[in-house]
């Protein structure tokens, strides 16, 4: 199988090191960029499987090159961003990235965020298909779900939300996302709307909805829906 292809776009060499030896390490083909302009070019020439991105670029903002990148591909992009940044992280998911990782991060959360993101690349849930994640299985033809081999009634809404949710299994949602996907673009700032469904969701799916395995909050930005590949 080829080795899959990153494009590491950071203007903070240690970090530059640092990634492209562990993405090496990991078994990735690496290619660096110190500026956003660069990675763009370099993204435009070779097309890579996946960008990680710093959203803290020296010659124009990381959001600016997310969407530059969005007019032509819909490859998948990680945001790097620092603590402080929330508002920033955000509005960068909510222009396409796929995922984040908030500096410092570790190794093996980063490695972790990046399989999911190639493995969701080019890959959707047509229907007719079922998405299985532990013992729950929403099946997308008959548009049914079920907990440990038993049925769960949904409403349209909560099986649309749960929908959306699961065809991303593993990747970060913002609420602006959620909102704007199942209730309309007229609602992305109805926050309340989306507590009270999740809420609702978390009784009928999960073993104790207080502790939820299945719809994980990020707090201040949104959901994700827990990965299909982690037992």
């Amino acid at each position: 199988m080829p080795k899959a292809r990153v494009l590491v776009i950071e203007d903070e060499e240690p970090i530059r090191r640092f990634l492209s030896a562990a993405l090496v390490d990991a078994g990735y083909e690496v290619t660096l960029a110190a500026t956003g302009t660069h990675g763009l070019t370099l993204a435009a020439d070779a097309p890579p499987d996946l960008v990680i991105l710093d959203l803290g670029l020296p010659d124009q903002d990381g959001k600016t090159v997310l969407s530059r990148l969005r007019d032509w591909s819909s490859m998948p992009v990680i945001v790097l961003s620092a603590r402080d940044q929330e508002r920033e992280k955000v509005a960068a998911l909510d222009a396409g990235a796929d995922d984040y990782c908030v500096k410092p991060f570790a190794v093996g959360e980063l490695l972790a965020r990046l399989r999911v993101a190639l493995r969701h690349h080019g890959i959707g849930a047509p229907d007719g298909t079922a998405i299985v994640v532990g013992d729950f299985r929403l099946d997308l033809a008959s548009r049914r779900v079920f907990v440990a081999g038993r049925e769960v009634h949904l409403t349209p809404l909560e099986f649309k939300l749960v929908s959306v949710l699961a065809r991303s299994a593993g990747s970060v949602l913002t609420h602006r996302t959620l909102l704007r996907e199942v209730w309309g673009p007229g609602n992305a700032h109805e926050v309340h709307y989306l507590r009270v469904f999740v809420a609702g969701l978390r009784r009928k799916l999960e073993a104790d909805p207080t502790r939820p395995r299945l719809i994980l909050t990020e707090q201040g930005i949104g959901y994700r829906f827990a990965d299909p590949g982690k037992p």
